[in-house]
């Protein structure tokens, strides 16, 4: 009987269960058989390949082939963790941040976490790895995303170390670290357009992840442009393409009602997806935030807290992840650390950011300087050096992201110098050469021209080794000063914004930008 019994067990027929189905065979994501978008309530093998890939990256879902209300979440996680608009539709976007993040390879680990080894070195395997050979992607060396530290790891971690004077010995500790890490790299585009935290209208001339965030947003809808944080004309043509096709005001102009075009059912599968944001502050939210609610007030709260760097998904559901990363910024801020958000947390997490004045003060190019130089001294991570970024729509702390550009973009938007604001430095000097927003290269700088600057040579601009500053004096000879942000102090101590000696041929590549 006890051998009936397992063989029925066996069989998957005890007691009139039926035969477990298999998964739909996997297809690769990319291919003509998957649609463009893989939505919530599909079946099919390419949620098994979609499925496979996501727990890959940590996601821990029954492989079944069924889109359903945990692969949702874990594709929403996924789009937090690696700076894709958090909309839950696994797009072009999403598929090729699948593979290009390793496909099997470890879920990446930031390398200054305490899970990562004080130097990763050859024959390390895991997210550490993975996460390393991320970051030597961006800065162009062609490595695979395995995360097996390997040979063609290990030579390239070399020649990153060379090209930036560092000791050349193949081990990634803590000034490789901190070389990787210091690019020009937008913030995370896990921003909802609708909170506090981006402009009320977004325009044309603004980048930053508010700009990336509707750029993927786009793209959901259709649109086909790259996602790299700059409002340039060909996101002004989608953004007005989209507006003719649902109906609104084809301004250009990314205001409310264009905001809430662009997030119906944006959860795919008839979702709505996240409700929408709610200051903390208004009479709507509760006077405290606690877990297990979801509610517009925990979509501004999710928001808020990716502004200091949780990389949460976005979706307004307060659940172990979001109380996991109150009681970090609880930590963080000196405040009582209980997981519930109620005026002292509400006031930390608005108070990081003080906005400069509504009004620019005027006077055009001729106050650049005054402006910048009167900044000297703004030390990286304080309430005034993080306001810099209201210029690009973020909201973001100046410890987590290059922050150069962002400063120069500031003192534009205060002098009303130009319209062009962007945090990225090769997107200042690509309007210049191309003379947009009042904008050119001059070869004779004088007090108040931008200089940028290009470490590695090659005057391209990007592989995030650039920098950007504000000329303040100028010699008869190569040399010069200048007013930078997201500069080393050179007293010692935090980075901020400082005066500093710079060269014409000194190494790096320089270009002066006028604004006229």
């Amino acid at each position: 009987m006890f051998a009936a019994t397992a063989a029925m067990l066996s069989a998957g027929t005890l007691l009139g269960a039926s035969p477990a189905t298999a998964a739909p065979a996997a297809i690769r994501l990319t291919s003509s058989s998957c649609p463009a978008e893989i939505l919530q309530g599909q079946v099919s093998g390419c949620v098994t390949e979609l499925q496979n890939l996501l727990n890959a990256h940590g996601a821990g879902l029954v492989v079944d082939g069924e889109f359903g209300a945990k692969t949702l979440y874990a594709v929403r996680e996924y789009q937090a963790a690696t700076a894709i608009a958090v909309d839950g539709r696994v797009g072009p976007r999403t598929k090729s941040k699948l593979y290009a993040t390793g496909g099997s390879a470890p879920a990446p680990i930031n390398l200054n976490s305490s899970s990562c080894p004080a130097n990763v070195v050859q024959g390390d395997k895991g997210g550490c790895v993975t996460e390393l050979q991320r970051l030597l992607r961006h800065h162009g060396y062609a490595v695979d995303v395995d995360g097996d530290f390997g040979s063609a790891t290990n030579s390239a971690v070399r020649g990153f170390q060379s090209a930036h004077g560092l000791s050349v010995d193949g081990q990634v500790g803590t000034n490789t670290k901190r070389e990787l890490y210091d690019t020009d790299e937008s913030p995370s585009t896990g921003l909802d357009l609708r909170s506090a935290s981006c402009p009320s209208v977004i325009v044309e001339g603004q980048g930053g992840g508010c700009v990336a965030t509707l750029q993927a947003l786009l793209n959901g809808k259709g649109q086909h442009l790259d996602v790299d944080g700059e409002f340039g004309p060909l996101t002004l043509s989608a953004v007005r393409s989209f507006q003719s096709a649902n109906g609104l005001s084809v301004d250009g102009e990314v205001g409310p009602n264009t905001k809430a075009a662009l997030y119906k059912n944006i959860g795919g599968g008839g979702g709505s997806g996240a409700p929408a944001p709610i200051n903390l502050n208004s009479a709507s939210c509760p006077g405290e935030i606690v877990r297990g609610q979801r509610s517009g007030c925990v979509t501004e709260l999710q928001s808020l807290l990716n502004h200091h760097g949780a990389d949460l998904a976005v979706d307004g559901d307060f659940g172990p992840a979001t109380d996991s990363a109150v009681r970090d910024f609880q930590a963080e801020k000196g405040l009582s650390v209980d997981g519930q958000v109620g005026p002292n947390t509400k006031a930390a997490l608005y108070g990081a950011v003080t906005p400069p004045p509504s009004t620019p003060p005027g006077g055009g190019y001729s106050k650049i300087l005054d402006v910048a130089a009167a900044e000297a001294g703004t030390v990286e991570g304080s309430a005034r050096a993080n306001s810099y970024g209201a210029s690009v729509g973020l909201s973001l702390s100046t410890n987590n992201y290059a922050w150069c550009a962002t400063f120069v973009s500031w003192v534009a938007k205060q002098t009303g110098a130009s319209s062009y604001r962007n945090s990225y430095v090769s997107g200042w000097v690509k309007q210049a050469r191309a003379g947009n927003y009042h904008l050119s290269v001059t070869s004779n700088p004088q007090p108040g021209d931008i200089v940028a600057f290009d470490w590695n040579g090659g005057s391209d601009f990007t592989g995030g080794h650039e920098h950007i500053g504000i000329v303040r004096t100028v010699s008869g000879g190569s040399s010069f000063t200048t007013v930078e942000g997201n500069t080393s102090n050179p007293n010692g101590g935090k980075d901020g914004v400082y005066v500093k000696t710079r060269g014409k041929n000194s190494g790096y590549d320089v270009v002066f930008i006028r604004v006229r």
